[in-house]
């Protein structure tokens, strides 16, 4: 048991939730506890945007990506980009007109009230899975650390986020996934000129031998209109449709990013921020494939034999391979991805439910049901040990439902004549639609998004005929009714 890197860890837990816990005392409405009081500055909720995008599941997925492929994963967030700007465009606009706390008071403004708890549902449903499963990866790394599977390790991490996200809100969410991305970053860089220095020979080595195995491929431009192309699920067409699509839907509609949008001073932060964020989250990519790589090679130059599972990979390398001190650093930064993206969920879930099912309320009751989607997001992370790839089934679960939330958000802001029932109907083919696929065909998750939204919007739209058009949003005093104290 190395304990000076077990004491790195610990101090870093205890600092981290006692820094959260700080922000107590301006939590006095929901608007400081759910919004942070609209006071962050630009580039923290930015920070913070990025942080919840990427997770432990990026920090222990994505090298295991590059290591048994190539960089072929950045053709994905080439759609990241142009997801934003459509954000920029339609979403944005609508979301500051009147405050708003999630982004399903939107779809009431359009619809009504039942696709508003409709789409609530589907988020709260899908994130806790989802989370369920990032939860799962913090066990790969707390095994290798202790040496034990025990879910007693997991219980320790979601307790610790738990209590500073309950104390301190949205405010603390921020300001921890500030610290905490700047501490996995660090920590990701350090580990990249480590392994490099491990390796004779250098970079210039690892371009020899990476370029001989195509390991630095990003673009795949074939294109057949058949299964194949379509199984295939880092393709240039795929990850521009898919990445566009998924975080249209993600970024647009997921109550987990659009709480950080809303949290902004103004529409203009909220724009600035997002689309900061996509340029952190291209750099932030690229390292771990980058450090992905340099595993292959220095595994092959070893003659090591890959871990039985891929998502070991990293974390296990860090912990058996660097130096003292060290390797409890990049744990501790492994850890804070998690604790960052488990306090984003805490406070998205509690917010939609204090606020969409709720209809308002105090701080004591939003703080309740914090607590109740802790213990929620805990058994999930204990049934989720079976997932071959944890960024890949992250990634596939948040797809599935993704599409017929965007197929619906766009249905409301680009027409004016479906109604609520025909809104339903749409929600309904689009996951109907994208159950079939996932589960019948072979066509890869980066397809579900863009399937889920063509058919949820095109199928919105054959029910409204018939139907008398209706104001695209409510009036003002319709708007501002029943909003939460």
């Amino acid at each position: 048991m190395r304990y000076v890197d077990l004491a790195v860890i610990v101090v870093y837990l205890a600092g981290i939730t006692w820094f959260g816990a700080r922000f107590r005392s301006g939590q006095t409405s929901l608007r400081d506890y759910f919004l942070g009081g609209r006071t962050a500055p630009w580039w923290a909720i930015s920070l913070s945007i990025v942080s919840a995008e990427t997770s432990t599941l990026t920090i222990v997925g994505t090298p295991a990506l590059a290591f048994a492929g190539n960089m072929g994963f950045l053709q994905i967030v080439l759609g990241y980009l142009l997801a934003r700007i459509v954000i920029s465009i339609l979403f944005l606009p609508q979301y500051f007109r009147g405050e708003m706390f999630t982004a399903y008071e939107l779809m009431r403004r359009r619809f009504g009230e039942r696709i508003r708890k409709l789409t609530a549902s589907i988020f709260l449903v899908t994130r806790a899975l989802a989370e369920g499963v990032r939860v799962f990866a913090v066990s790969l790394v707390i095994s290798i650390v202790l040496g034990t599977g025990e879910m007693a390790s997991i219980a320790l991490i979601v307790a610790l986020t738990l209590f500073y996200t309950f104390e301190g809100g949205m405010t603390a969410v921020i300001w921890t996934d500030v610290v905490q991305m700047s501490l996995y970053v660090i920590g990701a860089v350090v580990s990249f000129f480590v392994i490099l220095h491990k390796i004779p020979g250098g970079w210039a080595h690892v371009a020899a031998v990476a370029g001989a195995a195509h390991k630095f491929a990003i673009f795949d431009f074939r294109f057949a209109f058949n299964m194949d192309f379509f199984s295939r699920t880092y393709s240039f067409w795929a990850g521009v449709a898919g990445g566009c699509f998924l975080t249209t839907a993600t970024h647009g509609t997921d109550q987990l990013m659009v709480q950080r949008l809303l949290s902004a001073r103004s529409e203009r932060d909220s724009r600035a921020a997002l689309m900061a964020s996509w340029v952190v989250i291209l750099i932030q990519f690229t390292l771990f494939l980058l450090i992905g790589i340099l595993l292959f090679v220095y595994y092959g130059d070893m003659h090591l034999a890959a871990p039985a599972h891929p998502d070991r990979l990293y974390p296990e390398f860090i912990w058996n391979n660097l130096p003292t001190g060290v390797a409890g650093l990049l744990i501790a930064a492994i850890l804070a991805a998690a604790m960052a993206n488990l306090s984003a969920a805490l406070n998205a879930l509690s917010s939609t439910i204090v606020v969409d099912f709720l209809h308002g309320g105090s701080v004591r009751l939003a703080r309740g049901a914090t607590l109740v989607w802790g213990l929620i997001l805990l058994a999930i992370a204990i049934g989720a040990r079976h997932s071959k790839s944890v960024l890949e089934a992250g990634l596939t679960i948040g797809s599935i439902p993704a599409g017929a939330l965007l197929g619906v958000f766009l249905l409301g802001v680009l027409t004016k004549k479906p109604r609520e029932k025909a809104a339903m109907a749409g929600v309904a083919a689009g996951l109907t639609a994208v159950l079939l696929v996932s589960f019948e065909t072979p066509i890869a998750w980066t397809w579900y998004v863009l399937i889920g939204t063509v058919v949820t919007f095109l199928v919105g739209l054959a029910a409204s005929v018939g139907q008398a058009s209706r104001p695209v949003l409510r009036r003002e005093s319709e708007r501002t009714a029943a909003q939460p104290d």
